[in-house]
């Protein structure tokens, strides 16, 4: 196996391993079902990308046989019409400008249809990787929402609560544990998004990957700056025991 490239194998075997490790830790959180979801999102990806790269084989030979059809197509018409204008001495000057402008529109009209063409594979891979990377997305801002009301404030000696404050049920060390599975969860999010680009040369697939990816860092230095804040605060209550 390759270093230069990311296998979805490993990715799968990384999230499944995270997702024991959560669900023998905090087995009754939903963040245990959000771990299920990534690893369901990685096997279907995994099983739609290899039919998927089966039917690119086949649209990609297609679409080259209609390219080298349209040319030969176009060429043949551009020289049946060269070749009967000159054999009309009759044709002045004047006369050749709708030649012309019939020559020019016949090879505007080749360039769009070789275009649209070529690009066929491209646009359903970007269809299928747009998708999955839509369902990545929600799944980072999920994976936020289950941190978002995990304040270390509240472990601070003195803290008071109101009435509308948020039940806390874990202590420093589970709180800790459960910021970091997070966090992991979230570079997997990412990694998972990697994946989209590893077969893509696609501007707006590696563009949406690169936002996926920034989105996941972004929340997960959140997650990195409360875990240093609990950490903090379990050192200044330990000096404070002693």
């Amino acid at each position: 196996m390759g270093l230069e490239r990311l296998e979805s194998e490993m990715v799968l075997k990384t999230v499944e391993t995270l997702h024991v490790r959560i669900a023998a830790r905090f087995p009754d959180r939903g963040l245990v079902k959000v771990a299920e979801e990534l690893a369901g999102l990685i096997r279907e990806s995994s099983g739609v990308e290899d039919r998927l790269r089966q039917r690119l084989v086949w649209t990609r030979a297609a679409s080259r046989v209609l390219i080298v059809a349209v040319l030969a197509l176009t060429l043949a018409a551009i020289i049946w019409g060269l070749a009967t204008a000159f054999g009309d001495e009759t044709l002045t000057g004047v006369q050749w400008l709708p030649l012309m402008e019939s020559t020019v529109n016949d090879l505007i009209f080749a360039a769009v249809a070789i275009f649209f063409l070529y690009t066929i594979p491209e646009r359903l891979l970007r269809s299928r990787a747009l998708k999955l990377l839509h369902r990545l997305r929600s799944l980072a801002h999920i994976i936020d929402m289950h941190q978002l009301t995990k304040d270390p404030e509240r472990l601070r000696t003195g803290f008071k609560e109101t009435s509308a404050s948020v039940e806390l049920t874990l202590d420093a060390d589970q709180l800790i544990h459960y910021l970091e599975y997070c966090s992991e969860l979230l570079s997997l999010v990412g990694k998972t998004a990697a994946l989209c680009a590893e077969d893509s040369q696609d501007n707006v697939v590696l563009d949406t990957v690169s936002t996926v990816e920034g989105l996941t860092v972004d929340l997960s230095r959140k997650i990195w700056q409360k875990i240093q804040v609990v950490g903090e605060l379990r050192e200044d209550q330990s000096s404070s025991a002693v």
